[in-house]
C-alpha cells in the first residue's frame, strides 16, 4: 500500500461513483495504471464493495438504537446462530460480536419507541440464548467516512 493507493481509497470512500477517468486525474495517475490499481485493491480484499449511503430518518426509521445482549450458554455454535438470526431481521443494521461484558452490539433502525420495544421484546428477549441485554437510543451519530493506512507514528510506535 503506497500514497497512490490511500489517495484512490480516500476518493473512493468520499463518492465511490467517481469514474476511473475521474478518479486517475483526482490522484495523478493514467487511467490504465489506476485501474489497474483499483483492481489489485478489490482482489486483495481493501475494497470489499460499494454502497449508497442513506438516509434512516427517510426511510421511516427515525429512531435508531444500540442494543447490548449477552447470551449462554456462550458457544461457537451459539453465537453464530444468533448472528444469523439478527442478521436476517429487517430492524437490524449491523451485529457486533464484541468481547468484554456484552457478547452482542445491534445496531437497530426502527419507527419510533413502541417499535423499538416490541423489537426488544419480540426478537431479542423471546431468544432463549439472551440472558440479559440493555439498550441505548441514539441521538446523534457522526460518521468517519474515509478510513486511511495506519503506520507507525499513526499506532504511537517509535520509528
Amino acid at each position: 500500500m503506497d500514497g497512490n493507493d490511500s489517495a484512490i481509497l480516500a476518493h473512493l470512500q468520499r463518492d465511490a461513483r467517481l469514474t476511473n477517468r475521474e478518479l486517475a486525474r483526482l490522484v495523478g495517475l493514467a487511467p490504465s495504471t489506476c485501474l489497474e490499481r483499483v483492481r489489485a485493491l478489490r482482489a486483495r480484499g481493501v475494497i470489499t464493495g460499494y454502497h449508497a449511503a442513506v438516509q434512516p430518518r427517510l426511510l421511516g426509521r427515525s429512531l435508531q438504537a444500540l442494543v447490548f445482549a449477552r447470551l449462554r450458554p456462550l458457544s461457537r455454535d451459539v453465537i453464530s446462530a444468533f448472528e444469523t438470526y439478527l442478521a436476517g431481521l429487517p430492524e437490524v443494521v449491523s451485529v457486533f460480536v464484541v468481547s468484554g461484558d456484552d457478547d452482542f452490539i445491534i445496531h437497530v433502525a426502527v419507527p419510533d419507541i413502541e417499535r423499538l420495544h416490541a423489537f426488544l421484546m419480540d426478537r431479542v428477549s423471546a431468544r432463549r440464548e439472551v440472558v440479559t441485554f440493555r439498550s441505548s437510543v441514539i441521538y446523534q451519530q457522526t460518521n468517519v467516512r474515509v478510513l486511511t493506512p495506519m503506520g507507525d507514528a499513526e499506532l504511537g510506535e517509535a520509528t
